[in-house]
């Protein structure tokens, strides 16, 4: 039974590799994009005055509030309608994007504020420019703070990249599922496709942990 199955694993692994080569690139995209423009949303925040901020506050939680899966409806379905036709993989990516930006912006903004006033005080004291500051004192203190929980949402992006079977990009489950319904083996492949998700995950987590202080499950 045992031979069998492993039988059946080796001979399903090249195109699980393949779905979870899919799921990285679509993941490492989304990221890619959220993360900066999370960033910017941060900064326009703290910078913006009280009629722009809330507006941009509302943009920030309608990201949020969003379902992933809705926002990948809409740039997939939704979006042709209006003139603009996507690819699953430009859809996918989308939707993911701007989903990880209004997350991270509320994590870049919490690290911002966690840089004291005295490093900012101390920076203005010897004659740096705004952009000086925010370049060589705030931003790089700011985004140390932010690594654990941007680490965080990495992992959630990752298994976000698991929705993109639903507008057809063969990433892993998409590539698990088409396997188990040939096979009719989907206990074994969906398994296989776990453990895959595993490896791409575990190390994340794992430096997840480890910058936060927190012991994890294996140590």
């Amino acid at each position: 039974m045992t031979a069998t199955v492993l039988a059946d694993w080796w001979s399903w692994l090249p195109d699980l590799l393949g779905g979870l080569l899919r799921s990285a690139l679509l993941s490492g995209t989304a990221l890619a994009i959220g993360l900066p423009l999370g960033l910017l949303l941060a900064l326009a925040l703290q910078a913006a005055g009280r009629g722009t901020g809330v507006a941009l506050a509302a943009l920030v939680e309608l990201s949020r509030g969003v379902p992933v899966l809705v926002l990948i409806y809409v740039a997939y379905f939704g979006l042709p309608s209006a003139g603009l036709t996507l690819s699953s993989f430009a859809a996918v990516v989308a939707a993911i994007a701007v989903s990880v930006g209004g997350f991270s912006a509320e994590v870049f903004r919490g690290g911002l504020r966690a840089v004291g006033r005295t490093q900012r005080d101390a920076a203005r004291a010897v004659g740096l420019s705004t952009l000086d500051q925010y370049r060589r004192v705030i931003l790089p203190q700011a985004l140390r703070h932010a690594v654990p929980p941007v680490t965080g949402l990495a992992v959630q992006v990752v298994q976000l990249t698991a929705l993109a079977f639903t507008v057809g990009y063969p990433e892993l489950l998409a590539r698990g599922s088409e396997i188990g319904t040939l096979e009719d083996r989907h206990l074994s492949v969906l398994a296989l496709s776990a453990l895959l998700y595993l490896a791409l995950l575990v190390p994340l987590t794992r430096f997840a942990s480890r910058r936060t202080g927190t012991r994890g499950w294996s140590r």
